[in-house]
């Protein structure tokens, strides 16, 4: 018993010793510093991390053999500035404690973050495959290039914290694949002209809103967001997924009673003994707003029958069906394998062995649209049934389909808000908040196509967002965008649009200083939201930075409406940006439409007159004009360009609809 006591003793009293002994391990630095980074040319850079209390950091640069020195706060953190100098590398940069930690392969040079939904996160290849992707990618041989992407995260308060999966990387063919297309074309152009590293920042999101970069602080100016920030932070800390679990088990339950696709709580229209014959067909992938159901908002049954071979029959298979608008359940004969909510999520599924038999299969995919488009917005390459070694079944082609429920027939599907990325302050407090120590030249941004239908919320909401990140880096640095591009089918007659209202509201944003807009109307696909010619989204962007931030003498925008007069039954624009004015293609101008005290439009006549550098608009039917649009559609044919070939941005010199119920 004396024994055991005095063994406890003894132990205790080593316990004590360890706990009062400082902590030692190497300084740690904050995921944005590492290997092959690029730091900003020619300002003081802060660099941090973590270290044992008390402990004195240094930090040596090699491009000068300056030692600066901090000493960590009673929680670890440190924090210390260098100077750095003009571009050039590679160096090193060595961080010690007692222990140290070498950075090796850093550049110093331009550094952009990239920003935006899915047309900036489109990769070269992948979901996105842009224009010539293999090529390129083969070709991407830029070492003075590096490469950082934020990982996707939510946070419904300001942190620090963020996850920068492999961080910096060289850019090669091995490492550009999966990258941001706008941002490296971006990269590139800048690289090639420049002759200086640059460093790129893709912080982006498809299908997000602008809102949700933007920070609480801001959004409580705005009245439209008040209430949804307030909210956010009352409930931040709660179980939210447990809660919308909860609430998706709820409203499945609720859509099953409704939906007949289910008899007695089975899914009867998935069975592969189902009849189906007097079903509709549709060519997938496809949106079916463009395959005769387009006002239908709801829930659509497909089912395709497939022949499952020898080689494939007994194993495990991996069924990938593309993005899907919004949310699916997915079925192989008649057995649930999967669901995903969230337009532009790739579905991809185990099929386990047990189901795959010999002969025929039925797959069926419950498809379920909350607004706008609805149905499978992937590729036909990735709609596909796959073994491991290699065989495969393409499920692109004609599919059967039966409507099942309208939208309003149904609850409103529950908010994710454990990782719903379209809610406000999320992103920004996730994956732009954490970057705010970090040196920049610039942000560049696509996005906009989320924010349509509330364009003019959009003209008070953009430029709010853009002061709110130069707040966070105390800096007016350049911010450039890219407009919209035409996108889905041709009218043919002029008509309102909310997709031109957006335009608007992005041209609108150029009267905020250091900003610059690159138009993308002529680039456009009426059938996919994602149109493939990044090269050229990105030699625009690069043109703006190339003449506004490195002060090239260079053309960089189309022409922008300046102002307009009624000339009696004519009306003259003016505007910037053009020391030429000419149609792109042909000998006619297109796309310009006129109005009268009537404010219904048709399409007019205009005619250049270079003398001085105006356009008059005239349409036979209108003897009192007072108001013209121009590009004013989703998907416009409209062809006005500078001497440099670059595309006015559409315009109107109306705003009737902002005051009427038109």
């Amino acid at each position: 018993m004396n024994l055991l006591s005095s063994n406890l003793r003894y132990l205790l009293f080593w316990i004590a010793i360890m706990i009062s002994l400082p902590v030692c391990g190497k300084v740690s630095l904050h995921p944005i510093f590492g290997n092959n980074m690029v730091l900003q040319q020619k300002t003081e850079v802060s660099i941090w991390g973590k270290a044992s209390p008390a402990k004195t950091i240094s930090v040596l640069t090699s491009w000068d053999g300056v030692k600066y020195s901090d000493v960590a706060s009673s929680d670890g953190s440190w924090k210390l500035t260098i100077k750095t100098p003009e571009a050039g590398g590679p160096y090193t940069i060595t961080i010690s404690d007692g222990k140290e930690l070498v950075l090796s392969n850093v550049m110093i040079g331009e550094v952009w973050v990239c920003s935006g939904q899915s047309n900036m996160e489109m990769p070269l290849e992948g979901w996105g495959k842009i224009n010539n992707y293999e090529q390129e990618i083969a070709q991407a041989d830029f070492p003075n290039i590096r490469l950082l992407t934020v990982e996707k995260k939510t946070s419904e308060t300001p942190s620090d914290e963020v996850d920068l999966g492999k961080g910096w990387q060289v850019c090669s063919p091995a490492t550009v694949g999966g990258f941001s297309s706008t941002a490296y074309f971006f990269g590139r152009d800048l690289n090639r002209n420049l002759k200086i590293p640059i460093g790129l920042i893709n912080t982006s999101w498809g299908g997000t809103i602008a809102e949700a970069w933007t920070s609480g602080e801001s959004l409580m100016a705005m009245p439209d967001f008040a209430d949804e920030v307030k909210k956010i932070k009352a409930n931040a800390g709660s179980n939210a997924g447990e809660r919308y679990r909860l609430a998706v088990d709820e409203w499945i339950n609720t859509v099953k009673a409704k939906d007949p696709g289910y008899k007695q709580n089975l899914p009867e229209w998935a069975s592969p003994n189902f009849a189906a014959e007097a079903w509709k067909s549709m060519v997938l992938p496809n949106l079916w707003e463009q395959h005769g159901l387009k006002d239908f908002d709801g829930t659509i049954w497909f089912r395709r029958t497939i022949i499952i071979p020898d080689n494939m029959a007994g194993k495990d298979l991996t069924l990938s069906l593309g993005s899907i608008d919004d949310n699916e359940l997915t079925f192989f004969n008649g057995e649930e394998i999967g669901h995903t909510e969230g337009y532009q999520r790739p579905r991809i599924y185990k099929v386990p062995a047990k189901l795959v038999r010999k002969g025929k299969a039925t797959i069926a995919v419950r498809v379920h649209d909350t607004g706008g488009n609805g149905g499978f917005s992937g590729t036909s390459d990735e709609m596909r049934l796959t073994a491991r070694k290699g065989e495969s079944i393409s499920l692109a082609g004609e599919w059967q389909y039966h409507t099942a429920l309208n939208l309003s027939e149904l609850p409103q599907f529950p908010h994710n808000d454990a990782t719903n990325p379209n809610r406000p302050t999320l992103l920004f407090n996730a994956m732009i908040n954490p970057l705010a120590g970090c040196a920049i030249k610039g942000a560049i941004w696509y996005q906009g196509e989320s924010n349509a239908s509330r364009a003019y919320q959009y003209r008070e909401l953009f430029p709010l967002m853009i002061a709110d990140w130069r707040k966070l880096w105390s800096s007016d640095f350049p911010f450039y965008f890219v407009q919209l591009a035409s996108f889905m089918k041709m009218q043919a007659d002029p008509s309102e649009s909310e997709w031109a209202e957006l335009r608007e509201a992005q041209l609108k944003t150029l009267s905020l200083i250091n900003t610059g807009m690159a138009v993308t109307i002529d680039i456009g696909e009426a059938d996919d939201i994602h149109p493939k010619n990044k090269q050229e989204v990105g030699r625009r962007l690069a043109l703006i930075a190339r003449a506004l931030s490195y002060g090239e003498k260079l053309t960089y925008s189309g022409p922008v409406y300046k102002s307009y007069k009624v000339e009696g039954n004519k009306i003259r624009i003016y505007f910037d940006s053009a020391e030429r004015l000419l149609p792109a293609s042909g000998d006619r101008l297109k796309g310009f439409a006129l109005a009268g005290p009537d404010h219904k439009f048709l399409w007019a006549e205009a005619f250049i007159d270079n003398d001085t550098k105006t356009i008059t608009v005239s349409c036979p039917e209108i003897e009192f004009p007072v108001a013209v649009r121009y590009g004013w559609a989703d998907n416009p044919d409209c062809n006005l360009v500078n001497e440099a070939g670059l595309p006015a941005s559409p315009f109107r010199t109306d705003d009737w609809r902002r005051f009427s119920n038109e």
